[in-house]
């Protein structure tokens, strides 16, 4: 609970902050979350969700209140984010101050997932493989390669690099820092994935940035992770019954802190989401009984887990025939329309063909053995005393398709299982891929389940803040969508600017819908033509790349030199020219899709003209969200009402605030859609803006 004592410490802490942070305006809003984060952190189970606007100073409020609650119950602070670049800011920005400004030593450590570290392992193995390049690496069979296709000079010329400088230890083995930037195949090569590693049983053990990083959270004060390694430790069962605490600390020993909030529904439902790309498992068996077959031969064993060799190779050979025969039999039941670029079949209401669901059914069975076995061999090739580089490649290779084996088991566990009866049903699809490959798909459609099982009912206490989580106020969208429960604090913080005297929002009257897309498309085009300040910092924000490069190609091309388009760059290249431009006193435009329209700074003179082209509502064809609606509307429910319009209007607020980032900033937003206006919804959206200065142009 939150004692007095603890109360006086946070006090205390806020006080030398404001005293030592040169310029600091006490802010009513953010006094108000420290006392927020503070109570629900404090108390046993304590959840909490704050909406805290820009520039409410939310870092320093968690921070404030996080770190004196954690010290007080002797826990952990862990803070989740979406993004690298506020985990970067955290760890060598906020942190660092507060702790400067309070006087503190705490120990500090960033975490982040296996694939961001070098493996050394890897990393010893793809150079010695130069040398021995025309073999494609180590000289062994062509199923432990390292190399895919001969390396590429430049490949070469990093690989050298980057070894040398982890060598020296001049680098760490963050690949977020490293030396060089290797190419997505290089990359690929010398990072891992957790079943890839060997964990304890690497020769490089002592030597692993991963592993070193995992040693320092668990011996850190505050832990700064992403949302994706959180979601990846919660989801792991470190015991009976009992979830987390595997690479991150034990949840009940935890105070969870998740900023950019916003993400958390959807990186939840990413996290539980499969598929299996038939004609590609089919190839993956084959490669996979020749690696087992090296596998008995390097150990010199008859028998493995239970099975001699030529058993194994039953039950892959099982495996392979019963993934054919589902793709015959989608074949001959599911015709695509040709008329479809990428052609889709979903099962209503997540209830696919019996048939399929037959054949789903003996593949759940026929992987989950060959998933079991598989285990036990790889296990018995890393226990080996003395296996060499053989041994090596052969873990790594085997760990990997350990990883395809469990994506298979859970894709079949989903066909086959039935929903349960009150709860949404999973979405269960298969799609058309390009080079015509059939692959089937499998994806909770609400990741509120999830989330109260592995996070509020497990964790000491947790807290979800953001800019926006409400649609004017109301959170219902949001609690539902990450299952908070009933007795948690929602609160929505006004924002510290007077955003009605600083912004203005615009409405043209221009008169075509966004569904007439040609005419829509030269209504815009027409638009930033006639009245954007080409002269200034804008930010011009679309739904979708087709109508961002159809406005390009129509703009006068004394327009086009001054845009910035997102994809013609890297965005970090993009935006530093864009900064450059404007600080030299000449217009630069950006041009971005959704990426944009969350979570960049533009500040002052940089962002002057925020264009919204058109209202950022979800694409209907989605398999996930249009199982969803149809299982809303099973249920006399409206799901454009409940769930398409609160999740526009909360992108919408999301983009609204690429405008105003300081007291200072001065500007207008602009919004080319008029079904704000025409639309029963848009009154409903408009009401949940933010209190901008309105000016509506009448149409004719």
């Amino acid at each position: 609970m939150l004692t007095d004592a603890i109360k006086d410490s946070i006090r205390d802490a806020y006080a030398r902050v404001k005293d030592g942070l040169p310029g600091f305006r006490a802010r009513a809003a953010q006094t108000r979350m420290i006392a927020e984060v503070a109570k629900a952190l404090a108390q046993a189970g304590g959840a909490a969700v704050i909406e805290a606007p820009t520039g409410t100073g939310k870092s320093m409020a968690y921070l404030i209140a996080g770190t004196e609650a954690a010290k007080a119950l002797k826990k952990k602070l862990l803070i989740a984010t979406a993004t690298v670049a506020l985990q970067e800011q955290l760890v060598e920005r906020d942190i660092p101050l507060f702790l400067k400004l309070n006087g503190r030593e705490m120990k500090v450590a960033l975490a982040k997932g296996r694939g961001r570290y070098l493996c050394p392992r890897n990393l010893r193995m793809a150079s010695s493989s130069l040398a021995e390049s025309a073999q494609m690496g180590l000289g062994l069979d062509a199923d432990l390669a390292l190399w895919s296709k001969p390396p590429a000079e430049r490949d070469k010329q990093v690989l050298r690099k980057l070894t040398d400088a982890f060598d020296r230890n001049e680098w760490n083995g963050d690949m977020d820092a490293a030396p060089d930037t290797p190419g997505d195949m290089l990359r690929a090569m010398i990072t891992t994935s957790t079943g890839g590693c060997t964990g304890r049983r690497c020769a490089y053990f002592m030597l692993c940035p991963f592993f070193a990083a995992r040693r320092a959270a668990a011996d850190a004060d505050i832990i700064v992770a992403n949302q994706d390694l959180v979601l990846s430790d919660l989801t792991l069962s470190s015991g009976e019954e009992s979830w987390g605490g595997v690479f991150l600390p034990k949840p009940e020993e935890t105070l969870y802190v998740f900023d950019e909030a916003h993400h958390m529904p959807g990186k939840t439902i990413d996290r539980g989401a499969s598929e299996v790309a038939l004609n590609f498992a089919v190839r993956q068996i084959s490669r996979l009984g020749r690696q087992v077959h090296a596998a008995y031969s390097l150990t010199d064993k008859e028998v493995i887990g239970k099975l001699t060799l030529d058993a194994g190779d039953e039950k892959l050979q099982e495996l392979s025939d019963a993934l054919e025969a589902l793709e015959k039999e989608i074949r001959q039941s599911w015709l695509p329309d040709p008329a479809e670029t990428e052609p889709v079949y979903r099962g209503s209401l997540g209830q696919l063909p019996d048939n399929w669901v037959h054949h789903a059914t003996l593949l759940y069975i026929a992987s989950s053995e060959v998933q079991r076995w598989l285990t036990v061999v790889r296990r018995t090739v890393t226990e080996m005393s003395e296996g060499g580089p053989t041994q090596e490649a052969l873990s790594r290779e085997l760990g990997m398709a350990m990883e395809r084996i469990d994506r298979q088991v859970r894709t079949w566990r989903a066909w086959s299982s039935d929903d349960p009866e009150h709860a949404p049903p999973l979405a269960r699809w298969v799609t058309l891929s390009n080079d015509q490959q059939l692959v089937c798909h499998a994806s909770a459609v609400s990741a509120g389940a999830l989330l109260r099982s592995i996070l509020w009912d497990n964790a000491s206490a947790a807290v979800m803040t953001s800019a926006t989580l409400s649609v004017g106020g109301n959170f219902r969208g949001f609690a539902d969508a990450v299952g908070l429960p009933d007795d948690a604090v929602t609160v929505s913080l006004p924002s510290p600017f007077d955003l009605g005297a600083q912004a203005r929002l615009e409405i043209p009257a221009i008169s075509a819908m966004p569904d007439a897309r040609e005419q829509h498309a030269q209504e815009v085009t027409d638009w930033l033509a006639d009245n954007l300040d080409w002269d200034a910092g804008n930010l011009v924000l679309f739904t979708s790349r087709a109508k961002l490069e159809r406005v390009l190609q129509r703009l006068p091309i004394d327009k086009v030199r001054k845009v910035r388009a997102q994809g013609s760059l890297g965005k970090t290249q993009l935006i530093a020219e864009h900064v450059a431009t404007i600080e030299a006193g000449k217009g630069s435009t950006l041009f971005g899709l959704a990426s944009f329209g969350e979570g960049l700074d533009l500040p002052g003179k940089l962002c002057e003209t925020v264009v919204i082209t058109q209202l950022p509502f979800a694409v209907p064809t989605d398999p996930v969200g249009a199982t969803y609606a149809e299982w809303l509307e099973s249920r006399g429910r409206n799901p454009f009402m409940e769930v398409a319009v609160p999740e526009a209007t909360r992108l919408l607020i999301q983009y609204c605030g690429r405008l105003i980032r300081s007291e200072s900033d001065r500007g207008r937003i602009v919004l080319l859609d008029r079904r704000v206006i025409t639309r029963q919804y848009g009154s409903q959206m408009l009401k949940a803006l933010p209190p901008f200065q309105r000016v509506i142009e009448r149409t004719a």
